[in-house]
């Protein structure tokens, strides 16, 4: 590990690192994500970094060197790469409005951990297919319409499927993580490929083999064979995608240049739902820990289904309610817990950031959990306020990016939001009341715990 100085000329310009800072930020930043999964969450080190509370080790670590060093990128020098640590709000802005040029969302990390199941997928890709890809995506995921023209459909699936689990749940007294997953991906393949794939698990098995390969980045070795069947399967099941759902949406490759490969980004959105699945669960602890929030939430779902017709049936034929407070409770979720603790971004070219030079495949690293409870958080930092994505708070902090921000801005947010708020209206509603009995309880008068492990969360499930 070498370590250069260069000297301080302004506020905002970067600083370096010395080995000491340096080692600071691998122990207790960069190790402990990589430990958790950064494709796919490991469940003994997630147990661990809940019980000691890890991120609320790196958050101190980064708030400690910005208090120290500045606002302005922190350098440093590892593993044969340029790093360049982003803590500044309007610096998170300026390199993620800047994404693809000159801050391009391919690194060279994410290139080697998302090749393992999507070789294709829009987000590892640059130039002119990057552009197709996103294309693709957006035709099928509607990003910036809070309804999707399969809305209604969204929400009759995850409605009965939350249903479904917690009657399951009340039957046995308990809801865990186990039984919310099997629903949960029930209502995924559904909502993704059609109701004929609702018990098709080996796709999402296939899936999670070659996310854990991804976990290691350059370290795995590419298990091509498996990724290749992958591949080959999914794109069957996209073909055969039945009509309202959101594979068949996609345009038809036969309209589209040989190298774009719109069935090829279907990966990505079976892996972003899984983190909206951590979301879910995690929102329902908030609520079952927070009965203010928790009866104005069961006052929407209630209306929204009156509203909707009050069935299932008769929400898949019109336009469900947009249930506002159950998807600011969603996002205020992933802001507490990012589900994507390190936002990546590699310099396309030599460029510059509030007068910091940053040469061509410097790799930008923006550590969500720090942007998003640190300053200027403040008084919500720590605590459950979902108001703040309701009343414009939010929307003034850069800093604050659940799905991200920008042109690289995840297109399924929208998708993704109904999901997880329809599923919850659906548990609302459903009759049997949830008590978390988890071991860390995310309770009110108390800065909420940094980690909370999705995997550990345990409820009663009562009538």
């Amino acid at each position: 590990m070498s370590v250069r100085t260069v000297e301080r000329r302004t506020p905002g310009v970067a600083r370096c690192l010395g080995a000491a800072d340096t080692a600071r930020v691998l122990t207790r930043v960069l190790l402990p994500t990589v430990l958790e999964g950064p494709v796919l969450r490991r469940r003994w080190a997630m147990a661990l970094a809940e019980r000691f509370q890890w991120e609320a080790t790196a958050v101190a670590t980064v708030r400690g060197l910005f208090a120290r060093r500045g606002s302005g990128p922190l350098l440093m020098r590892a593993f044969g790469r340029r790093l360049a640590l982003v803590g500044d709000p309007d610096h998170v802005r300026r390199v993620l409005e800047g994404t693809p040029t000159p801050f391009s969302p391919a690194s060279a990390e994410k290139r080697a951990a998302l090749d393992q199941f999507q070789p294709h997928g829009s987000l590892i890709s640059q130039g002119r297919v990057r552009q197709e890809r996103r294309r693709a995506n957006e035709a099928a995921l509607e990003p910036g319409r809070p309804l999707h023209r399969a809305a209604g459909r969204i929400a009759a699936v995850a409605g009965a499927e939350a249903a479904a689990v917690t009657r399951q749940a009340a039957g046995r007294g308990v809801l865990d993580w186990d039984t919310f997953a099997r629903g949960w991906w029930r209502a995924v393949r559904s909502i993704v490929f059609g109701e004929a794939a609702r018990e098709e698990a080996e796709p999402v098995r296939t899936l999670e083999r070659l996310r854990a390969a991804g976990n290691w980045a350059y370290l795995s070795p590419r298990r091509r064979a498996l990724r290749d069947r992958f591949v080959a399967g999914l794109r069957e099941a996209v073909g055969r995608a039945e009509p309202g759902s959101l594979a068949a949406a996609l345009p038809d490759p036969a309209g589209t240049e040989p190298d774009v490969d719109p069935y090829g980004q279907v990966a990505h959105w079976l892996f972003a739902y899984d983190a909206a699945g951590m979301a879910t669960l995690r929102t329902l602890a908030l609520l079952a820990t927070h009965p203010d929030a928790a009866a104005r939430a069961h006052r929407e779902a209630a209306q929204g289904v009156r509203g909707a017709g009050a069935g299932p049936a008769a929400q898949s034929a019109g336009q469900p309610a947009e249930l506002p407070f159950l998807r600011a409770c969603v996002l205020e979720s992933v802001r507490l817990w990012p589900t994507t603790p390190l936002l990546l971004r590699e310099s396309s070219d030599e460029t510059d950031l509030d007068g910091a030079h940053l040469p061509e495949g410097t790799a930008l690293v923006l550590f969500t959990p720090y942007l998003h409870r640190s300053a200027p958080a403040g008084a919500y930092a720590h605590r459950f306020a979902p108001d703040i994505w309701l009343d414009g708070t939010a929307a003034a902090n850069p800093a604050l990016v659940p799905f991200s921000s920008g042109p690289g801005r995840c297109p399924g947010r929208d998708v993704v939001l109904s999901t997880a708020s329809n599923w919850l209206a659906g548990a609302l509603t459903a009759g049997p009341a949830h008590g978390l009995v988890s071991r860390t309880r995310p309770v009110p008068g108390a800065p909420l715990p940094a980690t909370l492990d999705h995997f550990g969360l345990r409820f009663t499930v009562r009538g």
